[in-house]
């Protein structure tokens, strides 16, 4: 494979799954299932074709084990995970080794949009509900919903948030141009939470979308 034939959209590593997003994650994957403090890596590319070499390459040159490869309409997907931080670690090296490419060649996140409601009318928390694959929005929590750009990213802000306040993963998307999250609970603890997820969307470093 020729060096910059592939885009790398998102590269993220998570040291460390939390119990929701880990849960969240393992009703939605394809292969091996995570569990709750495993490592993990998430890679969004182009083109989506790509994943099945990559995939290939990182299996075989660590321990870690794959959760799914997708392709979906612009973009592929990689999910890779091990109890070792440095098995996934490895995994992303030989992964990057094939695609001939570095982690800095990773496209730098942004937030296209971020809101935060408090009280949340009855009739809204149902429609929410209706989409949502993780928590119950209950009327009268407070919702914070985030997007970022490329979408892959929302994984990280998710997690971190998880780390860093008391709330309930209603839902939250990977996969298309934009990923959404959606978060609920007190609302000290959503704000505490929205802290958390833009601070890790803006410091991920790489190179500009434009």
């Amino acid at each position: 494979m020729s060096p910059g034939k592939v885009t790398l959209r998102s590269y993220v590593l998570i040291d460390m799954m939390q119990p929701q997003y880990a849960a969240f994650t393992g009703t939605v994957i394809k292969g091996d299932v995570p569990v709750a403090g495993d490592a993990e890596l998430y890679v969004e590319l182009a083109p989506g074709s790509e994943v099945f070499s990559l995939v290939d390459a990182a299996v075989k040159g660590s321990g870690a084990r794959p959760g799914f490869q997708i392709v979906e309409r612009e973009y592929g997907l990689i999910e890779i995970h091990s109890r070792s931080v440095e098995e996934v670690r490895e995994a992303g090296r030989s992964l990057l080794v094939r695609c001939g490419l570095s982690e800095s060649d990773r496209l730098k996140p942004q937030v296209v949009s971020e809101q935060m409601i408090t009280n949340v009318d009855p009739y809204q928390a149902q429609l929410i509900n209706r989409f949502r694959q993780g928590s119950l929005l209950v009327p009268g929590e407070s919702l914070f919903i985030m997007e970022v750009e490329p979408a892959g990213y929302i994984v990280a802000a998710t997690n971190e948030c998880e780390k860093a306040a008391d709330i309930k993963i209603v839902h939250f998307d990977p996969v298309g141009r934009y990923g959404r999250l959606f978060v609920s609970g007190l609302q000290s603890e959503v704000r505490a939470a929205r802290e958390a997820a833009l601070s890790a969307i803006q410091s991920m470093n790489g190179r500009s979308l434009t």
